[in-house]
């Protein structure tokens, strides 16, 4: 029976010691959470400054309270003194009754008054304590010496004492006097003061612990909220959004959280509708090859005129399918980070009148005028075979989508810190609908005159792609049957970003 038991018992050690370490790990982890930090920040910075001020509320009070006590013991030592200018001596004072009015007043004012000769003898003690004997004080000595008043407080004994010289009728020294009195009274008030506020600073300690706790769980509770939806999201609910609650942090945090995945699901839209439009395009013109050949292999006898139309109408889909492929394999090599960029100082003026030379024959075809302006020569640190690659779709598209009869101007200019182009042409322009979308791939306004022109409707999305690898920027204007006019500004001097130094690098 026990034999049975102890392999039992052995698992639930076992099982102890695995969960100990756990549980420190538990613990450590709510130490570490926003809630626990906010709470001790709160408590640390509302319980600290309560308790330095109800130490330092009290020392404070106490000595000020013995300053105010030590200036109106002089004031009453002066007075007191000033009784005894209007005798000979001491002894003629004491005669006269001054001991008695001593030690009244030394009773009214519970305070005690000794009178000192100048040999250092208490001639008088209110008290009567040490009548007669002789006092070795600094402040005496001090006195009698400098016959100058002095006081001050004892943490020794407790007492103030006030000490001022005692003159006759003759203005003569007979001695000093001194007044002392205990501070027991003022000790007692602080005790009961101190007990009062602790009272108060315990209600305020729990109140401010309570409130620190409130304001810590209301924030977790916000947080837990936000993480909750975040572990939604990464579980993949990705139409979940933050919302904008909480502090000014939070919510920035939310906004651009949101603003992140807003533009995640924009890009996947985008992935998904790129994937789908590639298909399309690389199936179309193996869709017409497929019916020219059928419809080859489905005749007897072809005219060679039908063949060769047909054959023809073959290589011109192949060469379509080839250029689709071309045009995706330089954006996709564009996309990496990466991305190769051979920078040279080029001169623009003869590359764009090189670049034009080579398309105007086309232009001649539907006998559009091709004009290029150049305002000043201009060398630039440019990528040539890309920046080229801008200007031919640029101006083969001006071309291309232009009326019979029509006009293309391009123009070169610059500044001291950039070079711009400008292509316009008299075209049948882009309805205002659809020009957020021209630069976006595969979009073609006229899907029908793109096919005719052979247009892919990739060259605008390179284009851009090309000129933000230049840190440049591109612009367009366009009015239907007006015509479209794109102006490109390209820094003169190619700086490297950090991903491309990297990249170099690595």
């Amino acid at each position: 029976m026990f034999k049975n038991l102890k392999p039992d018992r052995l698992k639930i050690v076992k099982f102890h010691k695995k969960s100990l370490p756990e549980l420190v790990r538990l613990v450590f982890r709510k130490l570490k959470s926003a809630r626990v930090r906010l709470f001790m920040i709160l408590a640390v910075f509302s319980i600290v400054p309560l308790y330095f001020v109800d130490v330092m509320i009290p020392y404070y009070y106490r000595s000020s309270m013995i300053k105010d006590r030590k200036a109106d013991l002089q004031t009453k030592a002066a007075v007191v003194a000033g009784e005894y200018a209007d005798f000979e001596s001491l002894a003629e004072a004491e005669k006269a009754g001054m001991y008695n009015q001593m030690v009244r007043y030394s009773a009214f004012e519970t305070m005690r008054i000794r009178v000192i000769n100048t040999n250092f003898v208490i001639q008088s003690d209110s008290y009567s304590f040490e009548t007669g004997k002789t006092i070795i004080n600094s402040r005496v000595i001090s006195a009698c010496n400098s016959k100058k008043s002095f006081s001050g407080y004892d943490k020794t004994t407790g007492t103030i004492e006030a000490v001022v010289p005692l003159y006759n009728k003759n203005n003569e020294l007979m001695g000093v006097l001194s007044v002392g009195v205990d501070v027991s009274e003022i000790d007692k008030f602080q005790s009961e003061v101190s007990y009062r506020t602790g009272i108060i600073r315990t209600a305020l300690v729990t109140i401010l612990l309570a409130g620190a706790y409130i304001i810590s769980k209301l924030y977790g509770k916000t947080l837990r909220k936000q993480f909750h939806t975040v572990e939604e999201i990464a579980n993949g609910h990705t139409e979940k959004r933050l919302s904008i609650k909480g502090d000014t942090q939070l919510q920035d945090f939310a906004r651009n959280f949101n603003l992140i995945m807003d533009k995640a699901s924009v890009l996947d839209e985008s992935r998904q509708e790129f994937v789908s439009n590639v298909s399309h395009e690389l199936k179309t013109p193996i869709t017409s090859i497929k019916v020219l050949a059928d419809s080859l292999n489905l005749q007897e006898d072809v005219p060679i005129e039908l063949y060769k139309e047909f054959m023809q109408d073959i290589v011109n889909e192949i060469d379509r399918e080839s250029k689709i492929i071309d045009d995706l394999l330089s954006l996709v090599r564009m996309d990496k980070p990466s991305g190769a960029m051979n920078i040279s100082s080029v001169n623009l003026n003869e590359l764009m009148e090189i670049v034009l030379k080579r398309l105007k024959p086309i232009a001649q075809k539907k006998n559009i005028e091709l004009l290029f302006e150049s305002f000043r020569p201009v060398v630039a640190e440019i990528d040539e075979v890309k920046f080229t690659q801008v200007v031919s779709n640029l101006v083969e598209n001006a071309i291309k989508y232009n009326n019979l009869d029509g006009w293309v101007h391009v123009a070169l200019n610059a500044d001291y810190q950039y070079f711009y182009v400008r292509v316009e042409d008299s075209g049948i322009g882009i309805p205002k609908e659809n020009q957020d979308m021209v630069f976006e791939r595969f979009y073609r306004v006229d899907k029908a005159r793109s096919r005719e022109t052979g247009g892919t409707g990739l060259g605008l999305a390179i284009v851009k792609k090309i000129i933000l690898m230049h840190h440049g920027t591109i612009k367009m204007h366009s009015e239907e049957d007006v015509g479209t006019t794109f102006t490109v500004r390209i820094p003169l001097n190619y700086v490297q970003s950090d991903t491309e130094q990297e990249g170099r690098l690595s």
